[in-house]
């Protein structure tokens, strides 16, 4: 012990914990440095660092309330992570997230962030895990769609949902399919590489991007077309249709019978 005592009033012990800090110092920066990068790592190319730092701003501003501060969820709100920047650009872009109040499905609202906030918001998110990426202009362009071979898809895939016209439809629990008149390409593809709501996933294994592009040029050319008949009845088909004319025809078959009784009277 002695013998130690005196080591350590050396005149050269001060030097040597000085190095020895400087060495755990500078292991500890290294460390630090390396999961900063890894962190760096898992921005999407198309994101920078700072969409992902402004996004995660806005996000627990906006969002960590339900969704949790790391966005792992909560009683209130699923987890986010592997959600993938599609599912933020769909629920924001149109205004279903964040929801207004709580019910059996987030309605469709004006949007409460524009473009670059929501890009910022999904670049935060996609930095977070794996998940669908935001669809590239390429597989929207419904001009280069097989507008009958997307019909065929629709009908095996969609319609028992959303309608053979599109025109939506109920589901349990006052849940239902809302209508896809009027609903941009890139808001389409989302939701079928996302799931919303009831909406089952259909990744590229299921439906190919270029099929779930012919399936919008389907929907494109269907909404171009309009009502020809001029009532659209629901779009139920022949179900609506055939009620429409048998309630006509009983009112004139009544109006005539009650004007030929007051003549003959």
């Amino acid at each position: 012990m002695k013998a130690l005592s005196q080591q350590r009033r050396h005149p050269l012990a001060a030097v040597a914990l000085l190095l020895l800090g400087l060495l755990l110092t500078g292991g500890l920066y290294a460390a630090a440095t390396s999961v900063n990068e890894a962190q760096a790592s898992n921005v999407p190319d198309a994101y920078t660092a700072s969409d992902v730092e402004e996004g995660e701003r806005l996000f627990v501003a906006n969002c960590a309330t339900c969704h949790g501060i790391n966005a792992v969820g909560s009683d209130a709100g699923p987890s986010l992570v592997g959600a993938g920047a599609a599912a933020v650009d769909f629920q924001v872009s149109t205004g279903r997230m964040p929801m207004q109040m709580s019910g059996p499905q987030a309605q469709q609202k004006p949007a409460q962030f524009n473009d670059e906030q929501t890009m910022q918001l999904s670049a935060y998110v996609a930095s977070l895990g794996a998940g669908p990426a935001v669809p590239e202009d390429e597989y929207l362009d419904a001009s280069e769609g097989d507008i009958s071979r997307g019909g065929e898809l629709f009908r095996i895939n969609c319609a028992m949902c959303h309608n053979a016209a599109a025109a939506g439809g109920a589901l349990t629990e006052g849940k239902f399919a809302p209508s896809l008149d009027g609903v941009e390409s890139v808001h389409i593809y989302e939701a079928m590489v996302t799931g919303p709501q009831n909406m089952p996933e259909f990744n590229d294994s299921n439906i190919p991007p270029e099929d779930k592009r012919d399936i919008i040029a389907f929907l494109k050319n269907n909404e171009s077309q309009g009502v020809p008949g001029g009532f659209a009845l629901g779009s139920l088909g022949p179900v609506s249709e055939g009620l429409l004319i048998w309630t006509l025809g009983l009112v004139l078959l009544i109006g005539s019978m009650v004007w030929l009784t007051s003549r003959s009277s």
